[in-house]
């Protein structure tokens, strides 16, 4: 395992890296390096790490319970790495938090999404779209296009569609077994739907191998009388 592809992101005014972002199962250790690129000195920060997808991956604290999440300055240009232990059964995104203060001032910072992933899964979902502008009219039938990416030999995988209405309503569309995924490339698979009620419909996908769930997105698309 080569700890995945080494991506180094920027936010003003943090410059941010997550490594590694490929891991085994169960417990890891992952480190988030953050440098303060800005003109002002950062303080009292409170650093946290949160995955978007709790059930495949639970981050839980940093590699000393209590301590390491609290960075007391940040001067310009400096650096500083924060270390925190999580536990995988899945592939999951995740992102970072920084609160503190600023030129006298408290500050919040959000980092965009980085994708961990587990060494051993056989495919992921790289997207799901709506086929459609963000709004569509009552009765008109769209499609939603899911794409998996084969990351090794695989088979027995299966792929749903399920739409929730804006009454609260989920119901599945389609289910549909892939064949085997060349490894490194893409597969598009659709589903279609007709909307039958005025509101924000939930689209989502779900990718598994067996009964095991490997991934899922989501998308939106809002219907609207004629």
């Amino acid at each position: 395992m080569d700890g995945g592809e080494k991506v180094l992101k920027y936010k003003y005014p943090i410059e941010y890296e997550l490594t590694p972002t490929e891991i085994e199962t169960e417990t890891n250790w992952v480190t988030l390096k953050l440098k303060n690129t800005g003109n002002e000195t950062l303080k009292d920060l409170d650093v946290q790490l949160h995955s978007a997808d709790t059930y495949n991956l639970t981050v839980y604290g940093t590699w000393w319970e209590g301590a390491g999440q609290h960075i007391r300055d940040l001067g310009p240009n400096k650096e500083n790495d924060v270390v925190f232990r999580v536990n995988a059964i899945g592939s999951a995104d995740v992102y970072a938090t920084v609160k503190g203060r600023k030129d006298g001032e408290n500050f919040w910072w959000e980092s965009s999404f980085t994708r961990i992933h587990v060494s051993d899964e056989k495919a992921y979902l790289d997207r799901l779209v709506v086929l459609s502008n963000p709004y569509t009219t009552i009765g008109k039938t769209i499609s939603a296009e899911a794409t998996v990416k084969g990351l090794r030999k695989n088979g027995g995988l299966k792929l749903e569609f399920w739409v929730e209405s804006p009454s609260g309503k989920n119901e599945k569309q389609a289910t549909i077994d892939l064949k085997d995924l060349p490894v490194g490339e893409e597969a598009r698979y659709t589903a279609e739907f007709t909307p039958k009620e005025t509101g924000r419909y939930a689209v989502y996908a779900y990718l598994y191998d067996g009964w095991r769930r490997l991934d899922h997105k989501m998308d939106y698309i809002y219907a609207q009388k004629q």
